[in-house]
Parts: C-alpha cells; sequence; structure tokens
C-alpha cells in the first residue's frame, strides 16, 4: 500500500506534538505540527496591524498563507499560541488552510500530522488515529516547564487559565473520531507515552 497517513489529535499541551515526532522518525515520514498553521496567520495578521478579533480579515490572511510563514521563531512562544486560538475557531479561516494539510496528508509516501481535527476532517482516511489527552493541571504543569526551559517567564496559574480558556474555545473543532485510539498521559512519562502510542499505530498500520 502507499505509506501510512498516521492522525495525532489532541488538546494543548497533552504531549501530542512529541508523540507525532517520534512516530515520524520511527516510521520514517513527514511530520507537520497543524497548528503552526495558525500559529502562523495569527502572527501575520499581528505583523500588519489587524483585528485578531477581524474574522474576515483572518479568512482573508489564511488564503495567502505561505510555508515559508512556518519558519518564524515566534511561533513557538506562549503568546502564538494564545493568538491562534483566537483565530482557529473562525470556519473561514479552517476552511482556507485545509487544502494545504490535505494534500500533505496524502503526499506519496504517507505523513504525520498532529492537530485538532485531523482524524475527523483533513484525513478521515488515516491509517491510524490517536486521541492524546491529559488532566488540564498536568497539561498546564508541561507547558510551565517547557516555556521556562525556554528562558520566558511565566506563572503556571496563569498557563493554567489560558489553557482552559483554549479548550473551551477548541471544543466546537476537536471531534474525537469514532476509531480513534485514546492514549491519556496524565499518568505517563515521554517514554512511556511514546511507547504506548507507537504500539497503537504498529497495531494498525503494517510495515
Amino acid at each position: 500500500m502507499d505509506g501510512p497517513i498516521i492522525a495525532v489529535d489532541g488538546p494543548a499541551a497533552s504531549g501530542k506534538g512529541t508523540i507525532a515526532k517520534r512516530i515520524a522518525a520511527e516510521f520514517h515520514l513527514p511530520m507537520l505540527d497543524t497548528g503552526l498553521l495558525y500559529r502562523a496567520v495569527a502572527q501575520h495578521m499581528v505583523d500588519h496591524g489587524l483585528s485578531l478579533d477581524d474574522e474576515t480579515a483572518a479568512e482573508r490572511a489564511a488564503r495567502t498563507f505561505t510555508i515559508e510563514w512556518l519558519v518564524d521563531e515566534r511561533l513557538r512562544t506562549r503568546v502564538a499560541g494564545e493568538q491562534a486560538s483566537r483565530v482557529a475557531k473562525y470556519q473561514g479561516l479552517r476552511v482556507a488552510l485545509r487544502q494545504f494539510q490535505q494534500d500533505f496528508a496524502h503526499q506519496p509516501g504517507g505523513a504525520v500530522l498532529d492537530g485538532r481535527d485531523i482524524g475527523t476532517i483533513i484525513a478521515p482516511d488515516a491509517h491510524a488515529k490517536l486521541w492524546i489527552d491529559a488532566d488540564v493541571k498536568a497539561r498546564a504543569n508541561r507547558r510551565f516547564r517547557e516555556l521556562i526551559g525556554r528562558g520566558e517567564v511565566v506563572r503556571e496559574a496563569d498557563i493554567l487559565a489560558d489553557l482552559m480558556a483554549r479548550d473551551a474555545r477548541d471544543a466546537p473543532n476537536m471531534q474525537i473520531a469514532p476509531d480513534a485510539i485514546r492514549i491519556d498521559t496524565t499518568h505517563l512519562d515521554v517514554d512511556q507515552a511514546v511507547a504506548e502510542a507507537l504500539a497503537a499505530v504498529r497495531r494498525r498500520v503494517q510495515t
């Protein structure tokens, strides 16, 4: 068969990004962090003085998206994540970015994508679908440690509040695929979570 499409979905800071990267390395597949697309569009809007509350402007910006936007180092910051969450709720913007993601997923040889709606909207035909989740307090602690490690000055309580707000905004676009394998990483370390995810993918994908 053609290379596998592997969808890794879940809320922010659940561990899905790390898991997706390890799966991509294990199966020698290209990987796309789809959240970066939304961060890039939001950053583009901010750079051009556009309001993140302007849905029409957000859709228009998304329709001019190019892959070069993804190299911006600012996209990895906490601020970028918050900005992305504000615009990712716009359906017109999501539709505008959909084709890029679908083309990436269906490239020859297969691909790994992580996001919110990969297994339901972007690649419902994915060979393996994972839903990665964790308690919001555990997610906040992980994100806090990650940002502190990058030198950002943050408070864990603020990150928890941000994640709870993001979960509420993202909820309409976070539908779990009926055939997704669910993995709760609350009490798992990185290696344990990756091992469980790899085992789940191997059950679905013949190599």
